[in-house]
């Protein structure tokens, strides 16, 4: 209600007040009265909407006045927070990106790792290391030395991107910069002066931001790694290698970290340190890893030579033969990986399998071990530790002595005439001489002993003799063991010449059971006895010195190879070395032992290494039992065995063609045994002579 309406309603009022106090309105003033009373009310009510109608109005006003400077203050607000939207999405963005190169590096790093533990090549894994960390830095350069057991720190790689500078490692680049002592030449003390020797010794990370304005160390060095130029060393980090357990084994030193893109150079940051730390324990683990390795493969190869020397030097009639036959497999391999084409085209080796094959090289007749040197070096048929002829002689001396007594009794007694025993005594010495003198000459075993000498062998020895010392005194316990099932004789007892006793028969320890044999599938059948000691048994060999037991022992030697490393735990990647070693004495054809192998069951390797045996076998210079074999001589003999298919036709053209024994020759044959050879002779008749 505005203020006019407000007026005239309480003028109304105040009219109707007037008129009820006049006379001449009396017949009205009753309900008039009431009208006004009503009226009155109705004033009051309006009145009072006026009231809370103008409070109301001031209110919205108020309260409007307010929402508007809310609205104000809320468009302020949603400015400023699109401002830190704005700002808090650059950031996101950045953090972003920062995650990226850092996830970037966490998976070069896990890389890195996994291809340090798996490099085997030691240039390589060092080049891997620096490169790695320059990769994670974005450094300029870096320098990798390692520690020596003096003391000295060698730079093992240097790499400098902008003076393009890369020695070491695979560069084919040597490093004529001496290393660097650790200690003082004169006290013996640490040089803490040096940044690389400092790091060494306190085992701590050095970040060097401006190398120029710090007086800790001597950068003389690396301000002089360019003296014609201007190139700064400014920011350094140098991190040691040290595995969790051990001494640094190397230093990494970091040159110039620079900004992706400007090139600008930068501090090392606190995340490239952590990142090169990282790596630098990774490769120092592996670095560890690696060396334990080497020095376990040194030792076992040390091992490996120190056995076959061993064996060689057991008995002369060996000598070098161990240590000479991997370098003739070593020639012949090698010839048969250059060859491109042909039945060799195919044929290679990796550096493990060069590894395996050299070690059954070197281990080809570790079972010779087993093998009693007195077999290996038995020079007569009745030799076992010492020459038995002379207990036969001794025998003979006796037969002997009982002419001479016989004689001088018949003289006394007058039993006949004195020139004419005499003459008996004469033909009977002369008799016992030219007899022994036979069974001297069968011992040697020069000669094939033909039928009849066996029977007047057998002759000569059924002379008997007469014997009055106990024979079992003074014998070993074995001795006595093999007598114990044989009855004692009343003395004197008479003992044929040349006996063939059974205390003579050695029985193998196991007994008879071999079937050990099957396990390690041995083809090769033991004979009835380990050894067999008669003298008859012994002087009736038709050939040689050997008997079958004997000769069985030395063949031997390639069982007890087979099952000797059979038994070592090698690892894959020379789980081929018993079958490579083990089948030097196998033919093409099934002939050989001890498994009677034919071509399609032997690899490569082991054929190569049944021709190096044989050739060093006859050419060697140090068996005293004969005379070295000129080059011709004994690939003359070797074509023999080719056509008897005992050695691979084609490995033996390729040793002729590659001129594997030439060059062989010239490093171990004396000048006498080398000869002018024509190969055309000795190649299989498939090999043209265009092809030579």
């Amino acid at each position: 209600m505005d203020f006019d309406t407000f007026q005239t309603e309480q003028s109304v009022i105040e009219a109707g007040d007037l008129l009820l106090t006049d006379k001449g309105v009396k017949d009205f003033q009753g309900p008039f009265k009431t009208l006004l009373k009503d009226y009155k009310k109705l004033f009051k009510v309006s009145r009072r909407l006026v009231r809370m109608s103008d409070r109301s109005e001031e209110g919205l006003k108020k309260a409007n006045d307010k929402i508007q400077a809310q609205q104000l203050e809320l468009e302020k607000a949603h400015q400023k927070l699109g401002q830190h939207a704005e700002t808090l999405e650059e950031k996101v963005q950045a953090r972003t990106q920062e995650l990226v190169a850092t996830q970037g590096k966490l998976e070069r790093l896990v890389d890195l790792g996994i291809a340090l533990s798996q490099e085997r090549n030691q240039a390589r894994f060092m080049e891997m290391i620096l490169q790695g960390a320059k990769e994670l830095t974005h450094a300029d350069g870096g320098i990798l030395f390692i520690r020596d057991e003096k003391d000295f720190l060698h730079h093992e790689i240097i790499s400098i991107d902008t003076l393009e500078r890369h020695q070491g490692g695979t560069t084919g680049q040597d490093i004529n910069t001496p290393p660097i002592p650790m200690r003082s030449a004169k006290s013996g003390k640490p040089d803490y002066f040096n940044l690389a020797a400092h790091t060494a010794f306190t085992e701590r990370t050095v970040n060097i931001t401006n190398s120029y304005d710090n007086n800790d160390f001597d950068f003389s060095d690396l301000h002089n790694l360019n003296p014609e130029g201007d190139y700064r060393s400014t920011s350094l980090l140098a991190v040691p290698l040290k595995p969790r357990q051990g001494d640094v084994s190397g230093v990494l030193l970091l040159i110039n970290a620079r900004k992706p893109g400007t090139g600008r150079v930068l501090p090392f940051s606190s995340d490239m340190t952590k990142f090169v730390e990282a790596l630098t324990a990774q490769a120092a683990v592996a670095l560890d890893n690696k060396n334990l390795v080497e020095a376990q493969v040194n030792l076992l190869n040390s091992i490996i030579k120190l056995t076959a020397s061993a064996i060689d030097a057991k008995s002369p009639y060996t000598g070098g033969h161990c240590e000479r036959v991997p370098e003739i497999g070593t020639l012949l391999a090698q010839a048969a990986c250059d060859e491109d084409d042909g039945i060799f085209g195919s044929f290679d080796m990796n550096q493990s399998e060069w590894d395996e094959f050299r070690l059954a090289a070197w281990l080809h007749d570790c079972g010779k071990v087993t093998t009693p040197e007195y077999v290996v070096d038995k020079a007569t048929k009745l030799e076992t530790i010492y020459n038995r002829i002379h207990e036969v002689r001794t025998r003979f001396e006796v037969l002997r002595r009982d002419c001479v007594i016989n004689y001088q009794k018949a003289l006394i007694e007058g039993l006949d005439d004195p020139d004419l025993l005499k003459k008996d005594l004469e033909a009977a010495i002369a008799r016992l001489e030219e007899e022994y003198a036979f069974i001297a000459e069968c011992n040697v075993g020069g000669e094939f002993m033909a039928e009849e000498k066996i029977k007047r062998l057998e002759q000569i020895g059924a002379q008997t003799w007469e014997r009055y010392f106990d024979d079992r005194l003074g014998l070993s316990y074995g001795e006595l063991t093999r007598l114990e099932r044989i009855p004692k004789r009343r003395l004197p007892a008479k003992e044929a010449l040349l006996t063939d006793k059974k205390d003579h028969i050695f029985r193998h320890p196991k007994g008879e059971d071999t079937s050990y044999l099957e396990t390690f599938n041995i083809k090769l059948k033991p004979p009835r006895y380990l050894y067999n000691a008669g003298e008859l048994y012994n002087l009736r060999i038709a050939r040689g010195t050997l008997t079958e037991e004997e000769r069985f022992k030395i063949m031997e030697h390639s069982i007890q190879t087979i099952i000797m490393l059979e038994q070592l735990p090698f690892p894959k990647h020379l789980s081929h070395v018993p079958e490579f070693a083990g089948g030097h004495h196998e033919t093409m054809i099934g002939t050989g032992y001890p498994r009677k192998l034919k071509k399609e069951d032997m690899s490569v390797q082991a054929r190569i290494l049944a021709i190096a045996d044989i050739f060093e076998a006859l050419t060697a210079a140090d068996r005293p039992y004969k005379k070295p074999k000129t080059i011709n001589e004994a690939l003359r003999i070797l074509s023999f065995m080719r056509n008897d298919q005992h050695i691979d036709a084609d490995l033996f053209d390729l040793f002729l063609t590659s001129g594997v024994y030439q060059t062989y020759a010239e490093i171990y044959l004396g000048p006498d045994q080398i000869d002018e050879v024509d190969i055309k002779q000795f190649l299989s008749k498939k090999v043209g002579a265009e092809e030579v």
